[in-house]
């Protein structure tokens, strides 16, 4: 059988050969000269990096920046050993950049030179750091009453603009987004047929829409970039960080790729200031407790642990703790995985993979003559002997363990090697937490209970040692439920709120620890203590009407016995 080309067809066979050839050439030629190879039809050239060479001077060297993170610039060329390309570089280097080379073909170079012609476009922003206008996000804030607003943006733009722009307008839009719905994550998940963008909203996460391959993959390159990350690696997992500028402050993004089936999935963490400033008197401790705890963190020694899963706001309350105790006569030092949030007058530090341990720096930290000392996490038998040692010896340490409640604090330390005779001399308390999302109080709605929820609330409103936390008419018991406004953008609920449990260290929780109780023999044990579980205190919340029965449900089991 005889295949016959049409002269169009076989001209457009003979470029794609010739295309495909030349770009093999170049990857060859990496290796070579020893730098990386990139092809710039899959990349998103940045336009800032683009600013710095002349269109002139870049035509003439057959070289094009495309990237630029802080004071990195990455440069695509024919021929690294070109004079002109040297005495390029040369001028960048004394400019203060530390450029880096890539080899790209000539057809590649002239997708970056297509760009030129868009520079007026183009907004300026400093290396490392996405530029949000004031105006852009008045503007989208206007236009965005639901997610669905954010939805028809977002295809508004992909389909509507061109190039570089429209990538920069697509990041506006979900950047905007997920700031003006108060997002702590921005998920990318691609699928066979699209890629997936999911907002997480008060710790539950909502789809917004879905797009295309081909936009993506500019807007992961974009991302790349703009985190310092590789754009060439696609089959490890990368970290890296930006920041956005909103009206003059500056939010920092913390962004995660892995390898997926289809493409690379990104998730960024959106870690605003404002979402961890919150008042210790304002995470929805019960008034009794607070107090309690209040006591526990004005003592000088001691160690005071927080439990719980991943998201359930552990860090928020460990950090109310510091602000509270923070002062001119304390010094406090952290050692945290990373530091997402910083706060004034305090010492924080992170840990890495080599030298800069939780043990390591817990040790180092010691030797700074701490008053209070943070430690994110006790993960292992090492970490878990210092800070109880540091507790024991005039500091004050606050940290985190991951258990389900309170109770299995103790056996978790215990199974880490620590002895039960140091443990009650230690630790001056353990919570546990969850966080519930609050009903919008602009749209809920109020109804009586049915048969099988009234059931519910009675079993634990008779649970509650304390009854002076009971409400007093509990005859005729109402539940709140969502309904959806503007307000929440339509979820019906806005806000997240606390639920928690305490154990504080008394006789009866320090004899019973000498037998390596249970987590169950230790719950009941601290029940005279009259704090109520996380259970009781999300019931207690559902009947003030800050949170649905269905939500509490959602976070925590209500058919334990």
């Amino acid at each position: 059988m005889t295949v016959v080309f049409g002269d169009d067809e076989q001209e457009k066979h003979v470029d794609f050969l010739k295309r495909r050839e030349e770009e093999e050439l170049s990857q060859m030629l990496s290796h070579k000269y020893g730098v990386d190879y990139i092809d710039l039809s899959l990349v998103a050239v940045n336009s800032d990096a683009l600013r710095l060479i002349p269109d002139a001077v870049a035509r003439a060297a057959e070289m094009a920046a495309f990237g630029l993170v802080g004071k990195r610039i990455s440069l695509a060329v024919r021929a690294p050993l070109n004079p002109k390309v040297q005495e390029e570089v040369k001028r960048l280097t004394e400019a203060g950049y530390t450029p880096v080379l890539f080899m790209a073909s000539k057809e590649s170079l002239k997708r970056a030179y297509d760009h030129y012609s868009e520079l007026s476009y183009a907004t300026e922003s400093k290396a490392g750091v996405f530029n949000l206008s004031n105006t852009e996000l008045e503007e989208i804030l206007v236009k965005v009453k639901s997610l669905a607003d954010i939805g028809a943006l977002i295809d508004e733009a992909v389909k509507s603009m061109k190039h570089t722009y429209r990538i920069t307008r697509i990041l506006e839009v979900i950047l905007a987004g997920g700031l003006s719905t108060g997002a702590s994550d921005i998920h990318f998940e691609p699928e066979e047929a699209a890629v997936r963008l999911r907002y997480r909203l008060d710790g539950v996460l909502i789809d917004v829409l879905t797009f295309d391959h081909e936009t993506y993959r500019l807007v992961l390159s974009r991302l790349k970039l703009l985190s310092g990350l590789k754009l060439n690696i696609v089959a490890d997992a990368q970290d890296g960080r930006f920041s956005i500028k909103v009206k003059g402050d500056e939010i920092e993004l913390r962004t995660s790729i892995l390898p997926g089936n289809y493409a690379e999935t990104m998730v960024l963490r959106i870690l605003n200031p404002k979402s961890i400033a919150v008042p210790l008197e304002e995470l929805g401790i019960e008034p009794k407790l607070l107090e309690k705890i209040a006591k526990e963190i004005a003592k000088p020694n001691g160690m005071i642990l927080t439990t719980g899963p991943t998201g359930s706001g552990k860090t928020t309350t460990l950090y109310a703790f510091m602000r509270k105790v923070n002062s001119t006569e304390t010094k406090i030092i952290t050692i945290e995985d990373p530091v997402e949030y910083h706060l004034n007058g305090i010492v924080q530090t992170q840990v890495d993979k080599k030298n800069y341990t939780f043990a390591a720096g817990l040790r180092s930290a010691l030797r700074q003559d701490p008053d209070i000392i943070m430690v994110g996490e006790i993960r292992d038998a090492e970490v878990a002997e210092v800070a109880i040692n540091a507790a024991l010896t005039g500091h004050l340490v606050f940290s985190t363990l991951h258990t389900n409640d309170a109770a299995g604090s103790f056996p978790r330390l215990i199974d880490l090697g620590v002895s039960e005779k140091v443990l009650s001399s230690a630790v001056s308390v353990a919570m546990a937490q969850r966080l519930l999302r609050k009903l919008c109080t602009a749209c809920k709605t109020t109804r009586p209970a049915n048969t099988e929820e009234a059931a519910t609330l009675k079993k634990y409103l008779d649970s509650i040692v304390d009854k002076s936390l009971v409400p007093e008419n509990t005859s005729q018991i109402s539940v709140a439920n969502e309904a959806g406004c503007e307000q929440c953008h339509g979820r019906g609920y806005k806000g997240r709120i606390g639920i928690y449990e305490a154990i504080f260290m008394d006789r009866a929780v320090e004899e019973i620890l000498r037998s390596k109780p249970s987590e169950r023999e230790i719950a009941t044990t601290s029940r005279s203590q009259g704090v109520p579980t996380m259970q009781e205190d999300g019931i207690l919340k559902c009947l003030r009407g800050i949170t649905s029965l269905e939500e509490l449900r959602r976070v925590v089991d209500l058919d334990a016995v």
